[in-house]
């Protein structure tokens, strides 16, 4: 005869192993707020860049303005003046600039005037707002 152990089942587990619903949460909050903290850096930096960007597109523009002068003698009397030959413009060598090259990064135009503020010109890139005045991205970008 058999022993009557040989006959037992193996004991029954009392529940089956998982995660419960508080668990799961709990890690879809973590997960969110970690991929909420990385796009805030990933995506701020776009608009850091765009500043520095719009800082060497005014130097650039300024040169170019400066080069309009060396070869006619004035200066231009608005940004236009750099992509198509203005009538009065004797030793014209241009175009100096692309239409798209006077616009900022955001899309706005560069203000010019002639006479600058204690220069010859003043050139300056309003910021991410276009408006005058503002902080961070949204500060002037002015040509020293």
């Amino acid at each position: 005869m058999r022993s009557q152990r040989s006959f037992r089942r193996p004991p029954r587990r009392a529940a089956q192993g998982g995660f419960s619903l508080i668990e799961i949460i709990l890690v879809v909050v973590l997960i969110g707020g970690i991929v909420a903290f990385a796009a805030t850096r990933i995506l701020g930096g776009g608009d850091r860049a765009k500043a520095n960007l719009a800082k060497a597109q005014v130097q650039t523009m300024a040169e170019k303005i400066q080069q309009f002068e060396m070869d006619t003698g004035n200066l231009p009397g608005s940004l236009d003046d750099l992509v198509t030959e203005p009538g009065n413009a004797s030793g014209w060598l241009g175009p100096y600039a692309k239409p798209a090259e006077l616009k900022d990064p955001w899309n706005h135009p560069f203000e010019y005037t002639v006479p600058g503020d204690g220069q010859p010109f003043d050139l300056v890139c309003l910021g991410k707002d276009g408006k005058p005045g503002g902080s961070s991205v949204d500060a002037d970008i002015k040509y020293q």
